[in-house]
């Protein structure tokens, strides 16, 4: 089958595995990334040496139309941040994979609030594209348990390999699945991106709640005010502990260590800075 697909290295699996179950490329849609959880540089290679097609602006009915005068018959959706435009005029087929088990976490970035929550299991969906976001018909899912601890790193991990496994199931009976595709029916949940004010620490709540926040933004970093300084923590550590000192007051300091009290213990930050992780700088982040 001849399809287009938009792609980001995190994606990339799920290219692999259409292609060794020999579909045919005709071009590759990428958006702009952030460098740090999204990354384009092995797409765009691959649209480079095999002289595909290679748009980085957001797709049109004009493209979608360009793409069936080239025999497309497929439209693959993954890790892009734009609006698909009506593909029924132009495509047999459109499907996206959304990393949750629809219809629970709709929306652009579910894995945050997965953690978050301490969801016990998680998944990923392979489902038709509809008008509206993330509520088209389910052709497949793979679903994966969540530990108490697991961070956004293991989250993603988890849900590269469900994506491998799921496109292997999605490649090889396309056409039957597509076919007998279920409806989310009710129940559905649209998660919205997070605020900057989601990522902020409040060390008036317990440790174990602070340790959970961290582990859940990962790459993301939260954030914290210390002494009147704004800081971004990339990594923590933490106990419960009875003490007398007031949440949020800075304990100790030391080689870039800071031990700061919270409700009902301590939280250990060891990898933090004072530029958050959008931040351009001159040198590599500590």
């Amino acid at each position: 089958m001849r399809f287009a697909i938009t792609l980001s290295d995190r994606f990339k699996p799920a290219l692999d595995v259409f292609l060794q179950a020999g579909w045919q490329p005709v071009k590759i849609f990428c958006t702009p990334v952030d460098h740090r959880m999204h990354h384009h540089k092995a797409s765009v290679t691959f649209a480079e040496q095999r002289k595909l097609p290679l748009q980085l602006s957001p797709m049109t009915a004009r493209d979608l139309e360009e793409l069936a005068e080239m025999g497309c018959e497929a439209l693959l959706v993954g890790s892009y941040n734009w609006r698909i435009p009506d593909w029924t005029p132009y495509l047999k087929y459109a499907v996206n994979f959304h990393p949750s088990p629809l219809p629970l976490g709709r929306g652009p970035y579910p894995q945050v609030r997965a953690l978050l929550e301490g969801h016990k299991e998680w998944g990923l969906t392979c489902h038709k594209v509809g008008p509206e976001f993330d509520s088209g018909d389910i052709l497949a899912q793979e679903r994966f348990p969540l530990g108490e601890t697991d961070s956004h790193q293991v989250l993603d991990i988890k849900l590269q390999l469900a994506l491998h496994r799921l496109c292997h199931k999605v490649a090889n009976r396309f056409e039957r699945l597509w076919d007998e595709a279920s409806p989310q029916g009710d129940g559905g949940s649209y998660w919205p991106l997070w605020t900057d004010q989601d990522r902020m620490l409040d060390f008036q709540r317990p440790t174990a709640a602070l340790l959970r926040q961290i582990r859940a933004f990962g790459d993301f970093e939260c954030a914290a005010v210390i002494n009147n300084v704004t800081i971004f923590i990339h990594r923590a550590e933490g106990w419960e502990e009875t003490h007398h000192f007031a949440p949020g007051s800075l304990i100790y300091s030391q080689a870039e260590q800071l031990l700061v009290a919270t409700a009902d213990g301590m939280l250990l930050i060891s990898e933090w800075s004072l530029y958050g992780p959008d931040a351009v700088t001159g040198r590599g982040r500590r």
